[in-house]
């Protein structure tokens, strides 16, 4: 049994069960660890608070057995005692605890009734303000550190900054279904063309062609899903019917498959039209992170309404012939105003 004692303070917490595994211990110890800023940084109220983590395993304080500063094994350290023991995520204030201290989340607070789920006594209303001033002195790396991320953020910031994190999956960007599977652009592009079975494609330039037997219906909105690969990046160009108002129309965009920084290098054009007329579009793709209905919602992309697709269409307007042809290119830096000029020879 471990304790973790905390200096002037009653909220004490305790783990059962067995010491870990060596081989548990050493791949614990390759992962980034939370640490506690000293006092200097941590402010009058942090800096009364001392944390020792109880360990029967030796190491890591030198040969004299002393530290520079507190010791926080990985395997159980403070970032465990503020796993809330329910949903297992992290706890923010306010942490409750129950009359033996047992801690858990305000989420799950009431998901169990107001009873501790570890001894079953009510919880009452007792908060574990400890927890949470040690919380203000902890730092963390980001969740999406095995992505890539190598952030390290105080406690309170870390929400924050995961919510927006560069590192994050991302959801994917099928518009056919309700699809739940997220990850990172390689692994959608495989998704995308072996699950659902996504046209992919080459080049910087394409011909779409849409046909509709009665253009007149749209209570099922008709889409389609174009993968594009150039300049080492891929784009998903959506073409769909949708009622708007009273009236069906039909939009193309482009999205791009990246963040939304990225998506600013880049810009494209669409094009449809026939009978000496056309419409023209140009602007710069969304990135995925904005889910297709957001992107088809705020009209961001050629639009056509249903009078004028049928007379790009021709003969006698009962069935929908559109070719919408379009291109991709990569905004270059221009070094002396810092505007972004078209890369048009790429």
């Amino acid at each position: 049994m471990r304790a973790m004692e905390l200096d002037s303070i009653e909220c004490v917490s305790y783990s059962d069960g067995a010491d870990d595994d060596d081989d548990a211990v050493v791949a614990a110890a390759q992962l980034p660890r939370p640490f506690l800023k000293s006092a200097s940084t941590a402010g009058a109220a942090a800096a009364t608070v001392s944390v020792v983590v109880a360990s029967d395993r030796g190491g890591g304080a030198g040969a004299g057995g002393a530290a520079a500063g507190p010791l926080i094994s990985p395997a159980t350290g403070v970032h465990e005692l503020l796993e809330c023991p329910v949903c297992t995520n992290s706890m923010y204030p306010p942490i409750h605890q129950c009359q033996n201290g047992h801690t858990i989340c305000s989420t799950c607070k009431t998901r169990v009734h107001n009873r501790c789920p570890t001894c079953r006594q009510e919880l009452g209303d007792i908060r574990c303000l400890a927890l949470e001033k040690v919380a203000e002195s902890l730092e963390l790396p980001c969740r999406y550190y095995p992505l890539g991320c190598p952030e390290v953020f105080p406690y309170y910031s870390k929400l924050k900054h995961e919510s927006q994190c560069n590192f994050r999956p991302y959801n994917c960007p099928y518009a056919g279904s309700e699809c739940s599977v997220v990850g990172d652009i390689p692994f959608l592009v495989a998704h995308l063309r072996d699950d659902h079975k996504v046209d992919m494609h080459s080049g910087c330039t394409f011909n779409h062609r849409y046909v509709k037997s009665n253009p007149r219906e749209v209570e099922n909105a008709t889409w389609m899903l174009t993968v594009f690969h150039c300049f080492g990046q891929y784009f998903c160009l959506h073409f769909e019917a949708f009622q708007l108002g009273m009236a069906p129309v039909y939009m193309a965009f482009l999205r791009f498959m990246g963040d939304e920084n990225e998506a600013r290098n880049y810009s494209y054009s669409l094009e449809v039209g026939a009978n000496g007329r056309k419409m023209i579009w140009e602007g710069t793709p969304r990135s995925i992170r904005d889910s297709h209905r957001k992107v088809r919602d705020s009209h961001d992309g050629l639009i056509i309404q249903r009078n004028m697709a049928l007379f790009f269409s021709g003969g006698d307007r009962k069935e929908l012939k559109l070719r919408v042809t379009g291109r991709i290119w990569k905004e270059q830096q221009n070094p002396d105003s810092g505007a972004c000029i078209p890369n048009l020879f790429s």
